[in-house]
């Protein structure tokens, strides 16, 4: 039986990117996972190799997903990498952590970025994953409010004209507060889990975008706010 579509999961080992992968696959979709290691639920996977070039993981990563896709387009890809750190500007760790953060979002978001102009159908979906603490100051996250600050600036600059991004292509961030993923269970155990956003939430609001449904415009920062159970998704306006 012929695939329904064809997305792409960048940090498809990760808590969300592991339940796209799920997601998209149950629906008979053939979903490739670029991650550090093998997704082996996914229809294919490249493995990322680990180094401090920028050029040589981005040339890396490109080469091989070129080898895998050929000529064929993809209709998605969900740019779900990332992760957390804290600390000040006077943290000991905030060399280490400004230089994680931006591996983990940035360069993963460029590396994205780049493959969405290859590889993505027209009128395609390229999403990002930004955070909704970075829409203002983060003192006790230096690094980490950096490197979403610039990943909403990127979503923003793709939806220019002449960005690159192929015709009636859109690019999409999604603005989490806290996902609920086991790790920030095990380190937030106190926690209320009510208002955190439940994963399977992220990728039915993927796959309704994909198909057309609901899709914001290219360039919009979604702020996804969980209260009481209930998820909403709200623009934000900068």
């Amino acid at each position: 039986m012929a695939a329904a579509g064809r997305v792409l999961v960048y940090g498809g080992r990760g808590a969300l990117g592991s339940q796209c992968v799920r997601y998209f696959k149950s629906r008979n979709w053939w979903v490739a996972s670029i991650d550090l290691a093998e997704n082996e639920e996914a229809s294919a996977s490249v493995v990322v190799g680990a180094t401090d070039s920028f050029p040589e993981q981005a040339e890396q990563v490109t080469t091989e997903v070129g080898k895998l896709l050929g000529e064929e387009k993809v209709d998605a890809i969900l740019c779900v990498a990332g992760g957390w750190a804290g600390g000040s500007a006077k943290a000991k760790s905030l060399y280490k952590n400004c230089d994680l953060m931006w591996k983990q979002s940035v360069w993963t978001s460029t590396i994205s970025s780049h493959l969405a102009t290859k590889h993505l159908k027209e009128g395609g979906l390229l999403t990002l994953t930004g955070a909704q603490a970075a829409l203002a100051g983060t003192p006790g996250m230096i690094g980490y409010g950096m490197a979403k600050g610039a990943v909403h600036q990127l979503c923003q600059s793709l939806a220019g004209a002449n960005s690159g991004l192929p015709s009636g292509s859109a690019a999409v961030a999604i603005l989490p507060v806290t996902l609920d993923t086991p790790a920030n269970r095990k380190s937030m155990p106190d926690a209320d889990f009510s208002s955190w956003t439940p994963l399977e939430f992220i990728a039915e609001t993927f796959f309704d975008w994909i198909t057309g449904k609901n899709r914001p415009n290219s360039g919009s920062l979604i702020q996804v706010v969980t209260t009481g159970g209930k998820t909403e998704l709200v623009a934000a306006h900068l």
